[in-house]
């Protein structure tokens, strides 16, 4: 790997570290590069997965006021957010080769879409004032399920997602939340991660520059976004991952 290589994947990294950190899509920055540097698109998924683990530890660190007296919850949803991140990594493997490169512009386009109607799903997911059924309680253990599977599968705009459901189904604020968010989300990719590791071709080449802009972005992200338009930020990554779905599935088909 040269040095441009090397360069490259640390400025994407911390551009990943941003975009997670702001609008919950780390992987527009990370896997694109991935790909730019040589990797084969399964290959690239699964080191953008080990190296995505950093912006988790800092995320996590950095909501433990949020996540106080939140133990049992975080107790009840873990295994199935463990159990999610284990299928998708398994899905993942099965994969027939060349099978992934032919989803994942899907996978980023739907992302992106979500992304892009973040602020409708959010207000979707509070404008209930009854407060969460046990219906609804029931469908969020499992909606963290099928996101876990998305997450160690691919994994984009995972965490808005997660958001959502939690919003819907328990009755916490935004920054609770977004705290159980960052645990579980961390769960469930740190799952596949972990197979990833062992079981996967991993290039740890490239996992040590991508994490260590991740972990420099993630850091500075909220700061950063304390001091531009939130609006503006979120549509710019949406419509950029919009545009990288439309690239990559011209290159697979």
């Amino acid at each position: 790997m040269s040095v441009g290589d090397l360069l490259l994947l640390l400025v994407a990294g911390f551009g990943a570290g941003l975009s997670g950190s702001m609008a919950g899509l780390a992987s527009l920055f990370s896997y694109p590069a991935l790909l730019a540097v040589g990797l084969p698109p399964t290959t690239a998924n699964m080191t953008n997965t080990v190296a995505l683990i950093a912006s988790t530890v800092g995320s996590v660190a950095g909501s433990r006021p949020e996540l106080a007296g939140q133990g049992h919850r975080v107790r009840t949803m873990a295994p199935l957010a463990v159990g999610g991140g284990a299928l998708g990594a398994a899905l993942l493997f099965l994969t027939p080769a060349g099978g992934f490169e032919k989803v994942v512009p899907f996978l980023v386009g739907g992302a992106s879409v979500v992304l892009l109607l973040q602020p409708r799903i959010r207000a979707a997911a509070t404008r209930s004032e009854d407060g969460p059924s046990r219906r609804s309680r029931f469908l969020v253990l499992a909606g963290i399920g099928l996101v876990g599977v998305y997450g160690g599968y691919f994994g984009a705009a995972a965490g808005v997602l997660i958001l959502a459901l939690l919003l819907i189904g328990l009755p916490v604020s935004l920054l609770q939340a977004n705290g159980l968010k960052n645990v579980l989300l961390g769960l469930a990719n740190g799952t596949a991660a972990i197979a990833f590791a062992f079981l996967g071709d991993v290039r740890w080449a490239a996992v040590a520059p991508l994490a260590a802009g991740v972990l420099v972005g993630a850091w500075l992200g909220p700061a950063i976004a304390r001091r531009l338009p939130g609006t503006l930020l979120r549509v710019v990554i949406a419509l950029a991952g919009i545009g990288l779905a439309v690239k990559l599935g011209l290159d697979a088909f």
